[in-house]
Protein backbone atom coordinates (compact mmCIF):
# COMPACT_ATOMS: atom_id res chain seq x y z
CA UNK A 1 0.00 0.00 0.00
CA UNK A 2 0.51 3.43 -0.61
CA UNK A 3 3.24 5.05 2.69
CA UNK A 4 0.77 8.10 2.91
CA UNK A 5 -2.52 5.94 2.73
CA UNK A 6 -1.06 3.65 5.44
CA UNK A 7 -1.32 7.39 8.03
CA UNK A 8 -3.48 6.07 10.66
CA UNK A 9 -5.61 9.40 10.04
CA UNK A 10 -6.23 8.68 6.52
CA UNK A 11 -7.45 5.15 7.40
CA UNK A 12 -9.93 6.27 9.95
CA UNK A 13 -11.73 8.67 7.31
CA UNK A 14 -13.66 5.57 6.17
CA UNK A 15 -13.98 4.27 9.88
CA UNK A 16 -16.97 4.68 11.85
CA UNK A 17 -15.23 4.79 15.37
CA UNK A 18 -13.67 7.47 17.44
CA UNK A 19 -15.36 10.72 15.57
CA UNK A 20 -16.78 14.25 16.42
CA UNK A 21 -19.01 15.93 14.06
CA UNK A 22 -18.77 19.44 13.07
CA UNK A 23 -21.35 21.64 10.94
CA UNK A 24 -23.01 20.67 8.36
CA UNK A 25 -23.01 16.60 9.41
CA UNK A 26 -19.62 16.26 8.86
CA UNK A 27 -17.41 13.05 10.94
CA UNK A 28 -13.98 14.54 12.06
CA UNK A 29 -11.77 11.47 12.22
CA UNK A 30 -10.23 11.23 15.73
CA UNK A 31 -7.02 9.13 16.47
CA UNK A 32 -5.27 9.20 20.15
CA UNK A 33 -2.72 11.37 18.71
CA UNK A 34 -4.76 13.90 17.22
CA UNK A 35 -7.40 13.86 20.35
CA UNK A 36 -4.22 14.64 22.50
CA UNK A 37 -3.55 17.65 20.62
CA UNK A 38 -7.44 18.66 20.61
CA UNK A 39 -7.65 18.17 24.37
CA UNK A 40 -4.81 20.39 25.29
CA UNK A 41 -5.36 23.70 26.93
CA UNK A 42 -3.50 25.79 23.94
CA UNK A 43 -5.95 24.04 21.53
CA UNK A 44 -8.91 24.06 23.77
CA UNK A 45 -8.73 27.53 24.16
CA UNK A 46 -9.82 28.32 20.29
CA UNK A 47 -13.28 27.01 21.25
CA UNK A 48 -13.46 30.62 23.01
CA UNK A 49 -12.42 32.35 19.84
CA UNK A 50 -14.69 33.21 17.73
CA UNK A 51 -13.43 32.38 13.35
CA UNK A 52 -15.77 36.02 12.54
CA UNK A 53 -15.12 37.72 15.61
CA UNK A 54 -17.54 41.17 15.01
CA UNK A 55 -19.41 39.72 11.67
CA UNK A 56 -21.93 38.44 14.22
CA UNK A 57 -23.29 42.00 14.97
CA UNK A 58 -24.61 41.58 11.33
CA UNK A 59 -25.09 38.00 11.27
CA UNK A 60 -26.00 37.00 14.76
CA UNK A 61 -25.39 32.90 14.09
CA UNK A 62 -22.15 33.12 12.75
CA UNK A 63 -21.12 32.63 16.60
CA UNK A 64 -18.59 29.09 15.13
CA UNK A 65 -15.09 29.04 16.68
CA UNK A 66 -11.75 28.67 15.60
CA UNK A 67 -12.20 25.22 17.18
CA UNK A 68 -14.46 24.23 14.98
CA UNK A 69 -12.52 25.21 11.39
CA UNK A 70 -9.37 24.14 12.21
CA UNK A 71 -11.03 20.63 12.79
CA UNK A 72 -12.31 21.21 9.62
CA UNK A 73 -9.24 22.09 8.21
CA UNK A 74 -7.31 18.98 9.20
CA UNK A 75 -10.12 17.16 7.90
CA UNK A 76 -9.58 18.41 4.02
CA UNK A 77 -6.06 17.94 4.53
CA UNK A 78 -6.92 14.05 5.30
CA UNK A 79 -8.62 14.42 2.10
CA UNK A 80 -6.23 16.27 0.12
CA UNK A 81 -3.63 13.47 0.59
CA UNK A 82 -5.64 10.83 -0.49
CA UNK A 83 -6.24 11.80 -3.62
CA UNK A 84 -2.80 13.74 -3.74
CA UNK A 85 -1.88 10.15 -2.83
CA UNK A 86 -2.83 8.86 -6.45
CA UNK A 87 -0.22 11.34 -7.97
CA UNK A 88 2.71 9.38 -8.68
CA UNK A 89 4.62 12.78 -8.88
CA UNK A 90 3.60 13.59 -5.35
CA UNK A 91 4.45 10.44 -3.71
CA UNK A 92 7.78 10.91 -5.15
CA UNK A 93 8.16 14.49 -3.62
CA UNK A 94 6.34 13.95 -0.73
CA UNK A 95 7.19 11.32 2.42
CA UNK A 96 4.61 9.85 4.74
CA UNK A 97 6.72 11.81 7.26
CA UNK A 98 6.24 14.78 5.49
CA UNK A 99 2.47 14.40 5.13
CA UNK A 100 2.05 14.11 8.84
CA UNK A 101 3.40 16.94 9.34
CA UNK A 102 1.67 18.81 7.31
CA UNK A 103 -1.50 16.90 8.92
CA UNK A 104 0.00 18.21 12.25
CA UNK A 105 0.06 21.82 10.47
CA UNK A 106 -3.17 21.63 9.15
CA UNK A 107 -4.47 21.23 12.89
CA UNK A 108 -2.57 23.34 14.32
CA UNK A 109 -2.90 26.32 11.60
CA UNK A 110 -4.81 28.68 13.81
CA UNK A 111 -3.21 28.15 17.22
CA UNK A 112 -1.96 31.54 17.32
CA UNK A 113 -5.15 33.47 16.72
CA UNK A 114 -6.27 35.77 19.31
CA UNK A 115 -9.91 36.70 19.26
CA UNK A 116 -10.07 40.00 16.62
CA UNK A 117 -6.74 38.77 15.50
CA UNK A 118 -7.23 39.81 11.98
CA UNK A 119 -8.46 43.82 12.44
CA UNK A 120 -5.77 43.91 15.03
CA UNK A 121 -2.85 42.51 12.42
CA UNK A 122 -4.49 44.70 9.74
CA UNK A 123 -3.60 48.05 11.33
CA UNK A 124 0.34 47.37 11.52
CA UNK A 125 1.49 48.48 15.06
CA UNK A 126 4.99 48.12 16.13
CA UNK A 127 5.06 45.05 18.61
CA UNK A 128 2.23 43.59 17.40
CA UNK A 129 3.15 40.20 15.91
CA UNK A 130 1.37 37.90 13.11
CA UNK A 131 -0.62 35.09 14.82
CA UNK A 132 1.55 32.68 12.74
CA UNK A 133 4.62 33.67 14.68
CA UNK A 134 2.81 34.16 18.23
CA UNK A 135 1.81 30.69 17.43
CA UNK A 136 5.31 29.54 18.37
CA UNK A 137 5.25 30.25 22.15
CA UNK A 138 2.27 27.38 22.33
CA UNK A 139 4.30 25.04 19.54
CA UNK A 140 7.77 24.89 20.68
CA UNK A 141 6.87 24.18 24.58
CA UNK A 142 3.92 22.81 26.68
CA UNK A 143 1.40 19.88 26.10
CA UNK A 144 0.98 20.57 22.16
CA UNK A 145 4.52 20.24 22.48
CA UNK A 146 5.52 17.25 24.16
CA UNK A 147 2.75 15.39 21.80
CA UNK A 148 4.28 16.10 18.42
CA UNK A 149 7.44 14.63 20.09
CA UNK A 150 6.46 11.55 21.84
CA UNK A 151 3.32 11.05 19.74
CA UNK A 152 3.73 12.20 16.60
CA UNK A 153 7.71 11.76 16.43
CA UNK A 154 7.72 15.46 15.19
CA UNK A 155 10.20 17.98 16.29
CA UNK A 156 7.91 20.88 16.76
CA UNK A 157 10.35 23.21 14.70
CA UNK A 158 9.47 21.59 11.82
CA UNK A 159 5.65 22.50 12.21
CA UNK A 160 6.62 26.51 12.79
CA UNK A 161 8.75 26.12 9.79
CA UNK A 162 6.21 24.46 7.90
CA UNK A 163 3.62 27.52 9.39
CA UNK A 164 5.26 30.69 9.17
CA UNK A 165 9.38 30.39 7.46
CA UNK A 166 9.43 31.18 3.75
CA UNK A 167 9.58 27.07 2.15
CA UNK A 168 12.79 27.13 1.38
CA UNK A 169 13.15 23.96 -1.37
CA UNK A 170 10.42 22.46 -3.83
CA UNK A 171 8.41 19.95 -1.18
CA UNK A 172 8.19 23.19 1.45
CA UNK A 173 6.58 24.76 -1.66
CA UNK A 174 4.75 22.30 -2.13
CA UNK A 175 2.62 21.92 1.44
CA UNK A 176 3.27 25.19 2.32
CA UNK A 177 0.56 25.31 -1.33
CA UNK A 178 -1.57 23.11 0.33
CA UNK A 179 -1.61 25.09 3.79
CA UNK A 180 -1.56 28.58 1.77
CA UNK A 181 -2.49 29.40 -1.92
CA UNK A 182 -5.52 29.88 -4.14
CA UNK A 183 -7.14 26.51 -3.55
CA UNK A 184 -5.50 25.58 -0.09
CA UNK A 185 -7.61 23.66 2.90
CA UNK A 186 -8.07 27.08 4.69
CA UNK A 187 -10.13 28.57 1.96
CA UNK A 188 -11.37 25.36 1.04
CA UNK A 189 -12.82 25.02 4.77
CA UNK A 190 -13.67 28.56 5.27
CA UNK A 191 -15.82 29.25 2.41
CA UNK A 192 -18.38 27.39 3.17
CA UNK A 193 -18.39 26.94 6.92
CA UNK A 194 -18.80 30.84 7.22
CA UNK A 195 -21.47 31.34 4.54
CA UNK A 196 -22.95 28.05 6.39
CA UNK A 197 -23.18 30.15 10.19
CA UNK A 198 -23.57 33.50 8.81
CA UNK A 199 -26.88 32.06 6.86
CA UNK A 200 -25.95 32.77 3.30
CA UNK A 201 -25.20 30.91 0.18
CA UNK A 202 -22.86 32.40 -1.37
CA UNK A 203 -19.79 30.15 0.19
CA UNK A 204 -21.24 27.12 -0.76
CA UNK A 205 -22.27 27.36 -4.59
CA UNK A 206 -18.87 25.72 -5.87
CA UNK A 207 -18.34 21.85 -6.27
CA UNK A 208 -15.93 21.07 -3.13
CA UNK A 209 -15.65 17.34 -4.36
CA UNK A 210 -15.12 18.18 -7.51
CA UNK A 211 -12.22 20.29 -6.98
CA UNK A 212 -10.59 17.79 -4.63
CA UNK A 213 -11.21 15.17 -7.17
CA UNK A 214 -8.93 17.52 -9.56
CA UNK A 215 -5.65 18.06 -7.10
CA UNK A 216 -2.55 17.57 -8.47
CA UNK A 217 0.98 18.73 -9.26
CA UNK A 218 1.88 21.41 -10.81
CA UNK A 219 4.19 21.47 -13.92
CA UNK A 220 7.17 22.53 -11.72
CA UNK A 221 6.40 20.30 -8.86
CA UNK A 222 6.39 23.22 -6.58
CA UNK A 223 2.51 23.54 -5.94
CA UNK A 224 -0.88 22.31 -6.04
CA UNK A 225 -2.63 22.75 -9.71
CA UNK A 226 -5.94 21.17 -11.21
CA UNK A 227 -6.77 18.95 -13.56
CA UNK A 228 -9.60 19.98 -16.81
CA UNK A 229 -12.13 18.56 -14.56
CA UNK A 230 -12.13 20.67 -11.71
CA UNK A 231 -11.87 23.98 -14.29
CA UNK A 232 -15.67 24.70 -13.29
CA UNK A 233 -15.39 24.04 -9.63
CA UNK A 234 -12.77 26.50 -9.61
CA UNK A 235 -14.57 29.07 -11.22
CA UNK A 236 -17.07 28.88 -8.99
CA UNK A 237 -14.89 28.79 -5.80
CA UNK A 238 -13.35 32.21 -7.24
CA UNK A 239 -16.56 33.35 -7.38
CA UNK A 240 -17.73 32.19 -3.92
CA UNK A 241 -14.74 33.98 -2.68
CA UNK A 242 -15.56 37.41 -4.14
CA UNK A 243 -18.97 37.62 -2.63
CA UNK A 244 -18.63 36.14 0.71
CA UNK A 245 -15.81 39.01 0.78
CA UNK A 246 -18.22 41.60 -0.86
CA UNK A 247 -21.55 40.39 0.82
CA UNK A 248 -19.98 39.15 4.42
CA UNK A 249 -16.77 40.31 5.15
CA UNK A 250 -16.52 43.06 3.85
CA UNK A 251 -20.14 44.39 4.60
CA UNK A 252 -20.58 47.86 5.53
CA UNK A 253 -21.83 47.36 8.52
CA UNK A 254 -18.99 44.38 9.58
CA UNK A 255 -16.64 47.63 8.52
CA UNK A 256 -18.43 49.88 10.79
CA UNK A 257 -17.37 47.08 13.51
CA UNK A 258 -14.07 46.28 12.48
CA UNK A 259 -13.12 49.82 12.08
CA UNK A 260 -14.84 51.02 15.31
CA UNK A 261 -12.35 47.99 17.26
CA UNK A 262 -10.12 49.20 15.45
CA UNK A 263 -9.63 52.80 16.45
CA UNK A 264 -10.31 51.25 20.32
CA UNK A 265 -7.03 49.68 20.12
CA UNK A 266 -5.31 51.84 18.57
CA UNK A 267 -6.37 54.43 21.54
CA UNK A 268 -5.52 51.49 24.04
CA UNK A 269 -2.07 50.35 22.53
CA UNK A 270 0.09 52.38 24.27
CA UNK A 271 -0.34 51.09 27.39
CA UNK A 272 -1.56 47.73 26.91
CA UNK A 273 0.82 44.33 27.44
CA UNK A 274 0.39 42.59 23.99
CA UNK A 275 1.84 39.58 24.94
CA UNK A 276 -0.70 38.78 28.24
CA UNK A 277 -3.72 40.21 26.43
CA UNK A 278 -3.18 38.38 23.44
CA UNK A 279 -3.03 34.94 25.26
CA UNK A 280 -7.20 35.73 26.70
CA UNK A 281 -9.90 34.23 25.24
CA UNK A 282 -12.73 36.42 24.06
CA UNK A 283 -14.85 37.71 26.33
CA UNK A 284 -11.90 38.16 28.82
CA UNK A 285 -9.88 40.11 26.29
CA UNK A 286 -13.36 42.22 25.91
CA UNK A 287 -13.01 42.85 29.71
CA UNK A 288 -9.42 43.88 29.96
CA UNK A 289 -9.96 46.08 26.46
CA UNK A 290 -13.08 47.70 28.33
CA UNK A 291 -11.19 48.50 32.15
CA UNK A 292 -8.42 49.58 30.48
CA UNK A 293 -10.41 52.60 27.96
CA UNK A 294 -11.54 53.00 31.56
CA UNK A 295 -13.57 56.93 30.50
CA UNK A 296 -11.43 57.73 27.75
CA UNK A 297 -12.68 57.72 24.48
CA UNK A 298 -12.17 53.92 23.85
CA UNK A 299 -14.95 53.29 26.46
CA UNK A 300 -17.37 55.11 23.92
CA UNK A 301 -16.33 52.83 20.86
CA UNK A 302 -16.00 49.52 22.78
CA UNK A 303 -19.46 50.24 24.88
CA UNK A 304 -21.40 50.65 21.37
CA UNK A 305 -19.45 46.76 20.20
CA UNK A 306 -20.21 44.85 23.30
CA UNK A 307 -21.91 46.90 25.11
CA UNK A 308 -26.48 46.35 26.40
CA UNK A 309 -27.31 48.49 22.85
CA UNK A 310 -25.85 47.78 19.95
CA UNK A 311 -24.50 51.05 18.16
CA UNK A 312 -22.19 51.47 15.38
CA UNK A 313 -20.94 54.21 13.37
CA UNK A 314 -22.64 55.33 10.42
CA UNK A 315 -21.63 54.96 6.74
CA UNK A 316 -20.84 58.60 5.73
CA UNK A 317 -19.10 58.66 2.54
CA UNK A 318 -17.59 55.56 0.46
CA UNK A 319 -15.27 55.25 -2.33
CA UNK A 320 -14.46 52.20 -4.59
CA UNK A 321 -12.03 52.11 -7.36
CA UNK A 322 -14.65 52.47 -9.76
CA UNK A 323 -17.27 55.06 -7.90
CA UNK A 324 -13.96 57.84 -7.04
CA UNK A 325 -11.11 55.81 -8.07
CA UNK A 326 -8.69 59.02 -7.44
CA UNK A 327 -9.83 59.29 -3.95
CA UNK A 328 -9.77 55.90 -3.22
CA UNK A 329 -6.13 55.44 -4.58
CA UNK A 330 -5.07 58.07 -2.16
CA UNK A 331 -6.52 55.98 0.89
CA UNK A 332 -6.43 52.46 0.01
CA UNK A 333 -3.56 50.57 1.80
CA UNK A 334 -2.16 53.57 3.67
CA UNK A 335 -0.59 53.08 7.29
CA UNK A 336 -3.00 53.24 9.93
CA UNK A 337 -1.73 56.14 12.08
CA UNK A 338 -1.86 57.86 8.71
CA UNK A 339 -5.17 57.50 8.36
CA UNK A 340 -6.36 58.06 11.91
CA UNK A 341 -4.45 61.63 11.66
CA UNK A 342 -6.68 62.03 8.36
CA UNK A 343 -10.02 61.61 10.07
CA UNK A 344 -8.94 63.50 13.21
CA UNK A 345 -8.29 66.59 10.22
CA UNK A 346 -11.82 66.08 8.96
CA UNK A 347 -13.18 65.99 12.25
CA UNK A 348 -11.62 69.68 13.03
CA UNK A 349 -13.22 70.60 9.64
CA UNK A 350 -16.12 69.24 10.39
CA UNK A 351 -16.37 71.06 13.70
CA UNK A 352 -16.12 74.38 11.89
CA UNK A 353 -18.56 73.49 9.40
CA UNK A 354 -21.42 72.61 11.95
CA UNK A 355 -19.81 74.95 14.69
CA UNK A 356 -19.46 72.72 17.33
CA UNK A 357 -16.67 70.42 18.72
CA UNK A 358 -16.90 66.73 16.78
CA UNK A 359 -14.36 64.87 19.11
CA UNK A 360 -11.67 63.14 17.15
CA UNK A 361 -13.02 59.60 17.76
CA UNK A 362 -16.15 60.22 16.66
CA UNK A 363 -14.74 60.15 12.45
CA UNK A 364 -12.93 56.86 11.34
CA UNK A 365 -11.56 56.06 8.23
CA UNK A 366 -12.08 52.39 6.80
CA UNK A 367 -9.50 51.49 3.79
CA UNK A 368 -8.23 48.40 2.79
CA UNK A 369 -5.36 47.57 4.97
CA UNK A 370 -1.37 47.39 3.81
CA UNK A 371 -1.51 43.46 3.17
CA UNK A 372 -2.82 42.12 0.01
CA UNK A 373 -5.34 38.99 -0.16
CA UNK A 374 -3.58 35.72 -1.74
CA UNK A 375 -4.90 35.90 -5.57
CA UNK A 376 -6.28 33.21 -7.27
CA UNK A 377 -3.32 32.10 -9.60
CA UNK A 378 -3.12 27.90 -10.43
CA UNK A 379 -2.68 25.49 -13.20
CA UNK A 380 -4.81 23.29 -15.42
CA UNK A 381 -3.40 20.43 -16.59
CA UNK A 382 -4.76 19.24 -19.98
CA UNK A 383 -3.72 15.71 -19.88
CA UNK A 384 -4.90 15.37 -23.73
CA UNK A 385 -2.72 18.13 -24.38
CA UNK A 386 -0.05 16.85 -21.99
CA UNK A 387 0.30 20.53 -20.99
CA UNK A 388 -0.85 23.10 -17.80
CA UNK A 389 -2.37 26.33 -18.53
CA UNK A 390 -3.02 29.13 -15.74
CA UNK A 391 -6.84 29.16 -15.21
CA UNK A 392 -6.83 32.80 -15.99
CA UNK A 393 -6.19 32.01 -19.79
CA UNK A 394 -8.86 29.78 -20.25
CA UNK A 395 -11.39 31.39 -17.75
CA UNK A 396 -12.93 34.97 -18.28
CA UNK A 397 -14.55 34.40 -14.95
CA UNK A 398 -11.27 34.41 -13.35
CA UNK A 399 -9.51 36.42 -15.63
CA UNK A 400 -11.96 39.52 -14.08
CA UNK A 401 -11.79 38.32 -10.45
CA UNK A 402 -8.55 36.98 -9.34
CA UNK A 403 -5.98 38.06 -12.30
CA UNK A 404 -6.53 41.96 -10.84
CA UNK A 405 -6.03 42.92 -8.06
CA UNK A 406 -8.85 41.46 -5.73
CA UNK A 407 -8.87 43.83 -3.20
CA UNK A 408 -10.01 46.41 -5.51
CA UNK A 409 -12.82 44.69 -6.48
CA UNK A 410 -14.40 43.61 -2.88
CA UNK A 411 -12.88 46.34 -0.76
CA UNK A 412 -14.04 49.48 -0.20
CA UNK A 413 -12.59 53.22 1.53
CA UNK A 414 -15.58 54.29 4.08
CA UNK A 415 -16.21 57.24 6.03
CA UNK A 416 -18.37 56.12 9.49
CA UNK A 417 -19.36 58.47 12.29
CA UNK A 418 -20.44 58.51 15.54
CA UNK A 419 -24.44 57.30 15.15
CA UNK A 420 -25.66 60.63 16.99
CA UNK A 421 -23.69 62.58 14.20
CA UNK A 422 -25.12 60.28 11.04
CA UNK A 423 -28.05 62.98 10.63
CA UNK A 424 -27.16 65.66 11.46
CA UNK A 425 -23.94 65.51 9.05
CA UNK A 426 -26.32 64.34 6.14
CA UNK A 427 -27.04 68.21 5.40
CA UNK A 428 -23.96 69.58 4.74
CA UNK A 429 -23.60 70.23 1.53
CA UNK A 430 -19.52 70.03 1.44
CA UNK A 431 -18.92 67.11 2.64
CA UNK A 432 -16.91 65.69 -0.31
CA UNK A 433 -14.85 69.11 -0.38
CA UNK A 434 -14.23 68.70 3.80
CA UNK A 435 -12.97 65.20 2.89
CA UNK A 436 -10.51 66.09 -0.09
CA UNK A 437 -9.23 68.94 2.15
CA UNK A 438 -8.68 66.58 5.36
CA UNK A 439 -6.81 64.23 2.92
CA UNK A 440 -4.82 67.19 1.36
CA UNK A 441 -3.65 68.38 4.38
CA UNK A 442 -2.92 64.61 5.47
CA UNK A 443 -0.75 63.61 2.92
Amino acid sequence: MNPIREIPELQALDARDQLIRIPHETDVPLTPRVRQIIDSAEFSRLKQISQLGLVSLVYPAAHHSRFEHSLGVYRMALLYLRQLSYDQRFCELISRQEAERLIVAALLHDLGHWPFCHPIEDIQLPGVPSHELFANSFLLEGEVADTLRHDWKIQPREVVALLSEKPRDRRARLLSSILSGPIDIDKMDYLVRDSLHAGVPYGKNFDQQRLIGSLCVNEAGDGLAITNKGRTAAEMMVFARYVMFSEVYWHHTVRSATAMLQRAFYLLYADLDLDALFRLTEAPMISELTRLAGQGPAADLLSGLFGPTRSLYKRLAQFSYFENQEMYTRLARRPYPWLVACSETLAEGISREVGRRIAPHEVIFDAPPVGLEVEFNVSVHFSKESCYRPLGEVSPVVQTLARKQFDDYVKRVRVFVHPSLSEELSGVSNLQVLIEQAVAATE
